[in-house]
């Protein structure tokens, strides 16, 4: 995991070294304007999660089912979640 969002980056790839299989990188948080489930605007905080991976190592499927279910687990973060 690498956070290059500290350095205000909102998309970036990063370089997997050996002996890693995958990096994933959490860029900026920003605001932007977003259209809501009930077709109305609304300004929401987003993030770019950047996963680079070794397809030696890793199935691309596997990539994207690991990258949904940080986006699932996220998105269900409300004042009431505990971080700790």
């Amino acid at each position: 995991m690498n956070n290059t969002g500290s350095f205000g980056s909102v998309e970036s790839m990063g370089i997997i070294n050996y002996p890693q299989a995958a990096i994933l990188q959490v860029e900026s948080i920003r605001k932007e304007l977003s259209v809501l489930d009930d077709d109305t605007f609304g300004i929401r905080n987003k993030v770019n999660l950047c996963l680079t991976l070794d397809h030696r190592i890793l199935d691309g499927l596997a990539a994207g089912k690991f990258l949904n279910e940080v986006k699932a687990n996220l998105e269900a973060i409300d004042q009431n979640t505990n971080i700790y």
